[in-house]
């Protein structure tokens, strides 16, 4: 039983890509991530390389895995425990994890990683996971309507993804470069009020039957008014017609509108994460 690790994105796929994709929902993370890295390039989320590694059970399976793209938080798959228990070891002694200074796990694994890794730690963020069970419009429906974002909207795109990412304390910047493969495929939309962009929502290109939708970002001045359930509701109901057979987000626990907002449209709970940092 034992950890492998790599920077090599050719390496990871062949070796563990059949056991993620495999949980398709509680491995939406790892999907999308790895997708985004084969089409964009190793440095798609930042200069510094990124950094894969994979779990081989005692019969010599593989049983699941993990990666890092720094400047983001180690994502850890779904493992066994006992892969849990052996990477708390693997931080603090093999080299090419020697930069992980954060890491995002499923609730339980998150906690026995941050107390077998032998230095203090506090969970920063609480996210929860949620797959649509089935499509409920917003009522009452907002005024306005929702359209494709276009080239021509990025600029506004990038000043919103900006603002959602400082105001979530989402990891990264806006990038053009992601904004245009998400237009590429129709994955950003914009919801209008009286001809003017009002809300924002994206998903992510389905891979393994799953997409993920975010972010969703409404201007302060312009929330409370249905806007952001609209937008959701219709990029939800794109992501279907782009394939998706699993459509999900996450939220922020300590958000009680958002979690309240995705209920009403038809998500419900899968599994909470939490993202841990050193104290």
């Amino acid at each position: 039983m034992t950890w492998t690790f790599t920077t090599d994105l050719a390496a990871y796929l062949a070796a563990a890509h059949p056991a993620v994709a495999a949980r398709p929902v509680s491995d939406t993370l790892m999907l999308t991530v790895t997708e985004a890295l084969k089409r964009r390039g190793t440095g798609a989320y930042g200069a510094e390389a990124p950094v894969f590694g994979w779990w081989t059970g005692a019969d010599g399976t593989v049983a699941g895995g993990l990666l890092c793209t720094p400047p983001f938080p180690m994502v850890l798959g779904v493992v066994p425990a006992e892969a849990v228990r052996s990477l708390a070891a693997a931080l603090c002694a093999e080299p090419l994890l020697a930069g992980v200074r954060a890491f995002n796990a499923r609730r339980p694994d998150a906690e026995a990683l941050a107390a077998a890794w032998g230095r203090p730690t506090r969970i920063a963020e609480e996210l929860r996971l949620y797959r649509l069970a089935g499509l409920v419009a917003p009522d009452p429906a907002p005024a306005g309507r929702s359209r494709p974002a276009t080239v021509a909207d990025i600029p506004l795109l990038l000043e919103w993804v900006e603002a959602f990412h400082e105001e979530s304390g989402a990891h990264g910047a806006a990038s053009e470069a992601a904004l245009r493969d998400r237009i590429s495929y129709g994955g950003a939309l914009l919801w209008e009020h009286a001809g003017e962009p009002v809300s924002l929502a994206g998903f992510s290109r389905p891979v393994g039957s799953a997409s993920r939708i975010g972010p969703v970002y409404t201007p302060p001045a312009l929330r409370g008014r249905g806007y952001a359930a609209g937008v959701t509701h219709a990029a939800t109901r794109a992501a279907h017609a782009a394939g998706a057979a699993e459509v999900l987000l996450f939220t922020d626990l300590a958000n009680p509108t958002s979690n309240s907002l995705y209920q009403r449209l038809g998500y419900t709970p899968v599994e909470d994460r939490a993202e841990v940092v050193p104290v």
